[in-house]
Protein backbone atom coordinates (compact mmCIF):
# COMPACT_ATOMS: atom_id res chain seq x y z
CA UNK A 1 0.00 0.00 0.00
CA UNK A 2 1.34 3.42 -0.95
CA UNK A 3 2.09 5.76 1.90
CA UNK A 4 0.17 9.04 1.97
CA UNK A 5 1.06 12.64 2.76
CA UNK A 6 -1.01 15.37 4.41
CA UNK A 7 0.70 18.72 3.81
CA UNK A 8 -0.65 21.62 5.85
CA UNK A 9 1.07 24.16 3.59
CA UNK A 10 -1.48 23.33 0.86
CA UNK A 11 -4.35 24.62 2.97
CA UNK A 12 -4.75 28.34 3.55
CA UNK A 13 -4.16 29.10 7.20
CA UNK A 14 -3.37 32.26 9.14
CA UNK A 15 -0.58 30.71 11.19
CA UNK A 16 1.58 29.64 8.24
CA UNK A 17 1.54 26.03 9.41
CA UNK A 18 4.22 23.87 7.78
CA UNK A 19 3.34 20.46 9.24
CA UNK A 20 3.70 17.46 6.92
CA UNK A 21 2.44 14.03 8.00
CA UNK A 22 3.57 10.90 6.13
CA UNK A 23 2.46 7.32 6.74
CA UNK A 24 -0.22 4.76 6.04
CA UNK A 25 -3.50 6.39 4.98
CA UNK A 26 -5.45 5.58 8.15
CA UNK A 27 -2.62 6.86 10.36
CA UNK A 28 -2.21 10.06 8.35
CA UNK A 29 -5.95 10.71 8.28
CA UNK A 30 -6.23 10.23 12.05
CA UNK A 31 -3.20 12.44 12.81
CA UNK A 32 -4.25 15.14 10.33
CA UNK A 33 -7.77 15.21 11.77
CA UNK A 34 -6.40 15.61 15.31
CA UNK A 35 -4.05 18.35 14.10
CA UNK A 36 -6.86 20.18 12.28
CA UNK A 37 -9.04 20.11 15.39
CA UNK A 38 -6.43 21.00 18.01
CA UNK A 39 -4.23 23.43 16.12
CA UNK A 40 -6.59 24.98 13.57
CA UNK A 41 -9.83 24.69 15.58
CA UNK A 42 -11.59 22.80 12.78
CA UNK A 43 -14.62 20.76 13.82
CA UNK A 44 -14.17 16.98 13.88
CA UNK A 45 -16.82 16.32 11.25
CA UNK A 46 -17.20 13.97 8.29
CA UNK A 47 -16.95 17.00 6.01
CA UNK A 48 -13.51 17.96 7.37
CA UNK A 49 -12.38 14.31 7.33
CA UNK A 50 -13.47 13.99 3.67
CA UNK A 51 -11.67 17.23 2.79
CA UNK A 52 -8.47 15.91 4.38
CA UNK A 53 -8.83 12.49 2.72
CA UNK A 54 -9.39 14.06 -0.72
CA UNK A 55 -6.31 16.24 -0.25
CA UNK A 56 -3.92 13.38 0.57
CA UNK A 57 -1.12 12.73 -1.91
CA UNK A 58 0.93 9.63 -2.61
CA UNK A 59 4.29 9.93 -0.89
CA UNK A 60 6.23 9.36 -4.13
CA UNK A 61 4.33 12.16 -5.91
CA UNK A 62 4.81 14.55 -3.00
CA UNK A 63 8.53 13.74 -2.70
CA UNK A 64 9.08 14.25 -6.44
CA UNK A 65 7.43 17.68 -6.25
CA UNK A 66 9.25 18.81 -3.10
CA UNK A 67 12.61 17.09 -3.42
CA UNK A 68 13.39 16.75 -7.12
CA UNK A 69 16.41 14.66 -8.01
CA UNK A 70 19.35 16.62 -9.43
CA UNK A 71 19.91 16.44 -13.17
Amino acid sequence: MARKVADCTKAPNEMGCTLVIIGEEDEVLRAAMEHAARVHNEPETDEVRDWIRNDLENESTWLAAHHPTPA
